[in-house]
């Protein structure tokens, strides 16, 4: 396992510590598995606007799919994150 540093503003490092004093693990712990959540997919997720038509600035999503998606996760990581990122 490699050690890397990393630079976190101060809100979200408290986040962080928050999360890992609550959950009884390290620092390090809480950081490995959100970094695995945000760039390793675990297997096909079902979502739910997908086949739903147009998504609502009038894109079809089976033309901009890839797009669509990577937007809703950006969403997903920055409610996770309780933030803007």
């Amino acid at each position: 396992m490699k050690r890397t540093t990393i630079k976190l503003p101060d809100d979200l490092d408290a986040l962080l510590r928050d999360e890992a004093r609550r959950r009884g693990v390290s620092m390090s712990d809480v950081t490995r598995e959100a970094i695995e959540a945000y760039l390793i997919p675990r297997g096909p997720r079902r979502l739910s606007f997908v086949g739903a038509g147009a998504s609502n600035d009038g894109r079809s999503i089976a033309e901009h799919f890839d797009e669509i998606y990577a937007e809703a996760m950006e969403e997903r990581f920055r409610r996770k994150m309780g933030r803007d990122v």
